[in-house]
């Protein structure tokens, strides 16, 4: 587990495996919310016996947070680990598709348990999946998973690293892959999510897929929408 700053923590997974042999980093966050202590695991990974005693060692895990309909691979497993913990999807994540019992399907408005620690907006208009981006307030976080990524160069090999590039997964800055681009067909609510999204005072960016940004959050996240804005 390593600090992002005051209560938040991120921890990297083992690398997942999506269509086309594409393999993904993983990494999830970890807030302490005020009141009991209790963390919010956003966008759980594997939960190996290192991890959990880590885990355990913060806090007792209060919400198991899945932020898209395609971040849910160690979903099941956290929640079986952690009964007493509640678990909230994205809009489109179904508890056949979890493999576990999903108790709320995360809306507009924050939690009542994580209102104002953490924030969110959910992004509506993409044919590949409903992501809810968050803001940790007391670092001025914003949490994104698959809308805005930047894997390593060098993360793929052969023709996989030719089709990352022109997707721009792998882009020199944090981008919005073409195929989401593509695949946003409402931009008129899209535009509007994100324009909530971006008058966040955001200063750090999480991404599960790319480097933690520990300045220039806002502008980056800026720029990585420029071409829907």
């Amino acid at each position: 587990m390593t600090p992002f700053g005051s209560e938040i923590w991120l921890l990297d997974g083992p690398a997942v495996t999506g269509a086309a042999g594409f393999q993904f980093p993983t990494r999830m966050a970890v807030v302490r919310l005020p009141g009991d202590g209790g963390l919010w695991v956003w966008s759980p990974v594997a939960l190996t016996q290192d991890v959990r005693v880590a885990i355990d060692a913060l806090g007792p895990v209060r919400h198991l947070v899945a932020p898209n309909s395609l971040h849910y691979t160690f979903l099941a497993e956290w929640a079986a680990a952690y009964p007493d913990a509640r678990v909230h999807g994205a809009p489109g994540l179904t508890q056949i598709i979890a493999g576990t019992a999903i108790h709320s399907t995360i809306g507009d408005k924050p939690d009542p348990d994580w209102a104002g620690a953490v924030d969110q907006v959910i992004v509506r208009g993409s044919r590949i999946t409903t992501e809810v981006v968050f803001f940790h307030w007391e670092t001025s976080t914003v949490l994104v998973t698959d809308l805005v990524q930047q894997i390593p160069r060098g993360w793929y090999r052969g023709w996989r690293a030719v089709v990352a590039r022109l997707d721009l997964m792998t882009a020199p800055v944090p981008s919005v892959p073409r195929k989401f681009r593509m695949a946003t067909t409402d931009k008129v609510a899209a535009r509007n999510d994100v324009r909530r999204i971006l008058e966040w005072p955001a200063q750090r960016l999480v991404m599960a897929h790319g480097n933690p940004i520990q300045s220039g959050g806002k502008e980056a996240l800026s720029q990585a929408f420029g071409w829907l804005m």
